[in-house]
């Protein structure tokens, strides 16, 4: 193969530089057709600038991803920590209100054994049970009224029926057998009952 070297003249930088035509033989390789000088060689520059700004853009969105990624799990493990704490301490309060009725319970257990009247034995018992009954009140528990009321099966658990003694109590509670309980408004204890039909 056989390279051709194109010396150019003086004559021809002035002819150029004046936009007049080159000399004969002359070929720029810097120039195209449609482009003057060098000027189409200088458009990759600007597509490598552009493509390294994507790429740190690019690796700044993982860095952003990443760390969100990694704030996330520290909060789901964070948030299940306090979970398990606050299921593990949530009864404390109630327990801690339920240890005088506990000791009320206890120091009735020790007079029975030398009591010889059954009527102090009787109050000594009730107190002990109202006490019980207003500490669990006072923490939001609620009895159920399910005693001739029309059966729900939301809240009732239907143990047998029977046939109602009168017309006006089919498919009424007749008995009772497990009182239902609320715990602040919400059924935490459905009632079993025995239905008349």
């Amino acid at each position: 193969m056989q390279l051709i070297y194109t010396i150019m003249t003086e004559k021809d930088k002035d002819m150029q530089a004046n936009g007049q035509p080159e000399a004969e033989g002359f070929q720029d390789i810097n120039s195209d057709e449609n482009m003057a000088g060098s000027t189409h060689l200088n458009d990759a520059v600007p597509e490598e600038n552009e493509l390294d700004k994507v790429k740190s853009e690019l690796d700044e969105l993982r860095k952003k991803y990443l760390l969100l990624n990694a704030d996330f799990d520290n909060f789901k493990k964070r948030n299940a920590k306090e979970r398990i704490e606050l299921i593990n301490t949530a009864n404390k309060e109630v327990i801690i209100a339920l240890l005088e009725v506990l000791d009320d319970s206890e120091r009735a257990a020790r007079q029975l054994e030398t009591a010889t009247d059954i009527n102090v034995v009787k109050d000594g018992v009730s107190l002990v049970f109202n006490k019980l009954h207003s500490v669990l009140q006072s923490k939001g528990l609620k009895p159920m009224e399910s005693l001739n009321e029309e059966f729900n099966a939301d809240l009732h658990d239907a143990i047998t029926e029977i046939p109602a003694p009168a017309e006006e109590k089919i498919g009424k509670v007749l008995d009772v057998l497990q009182k239902g309980y609320y715990l602040n408004d919400k059924i935490i204890r459905h009632a079993r009952v025995v239905v008349g039909k």
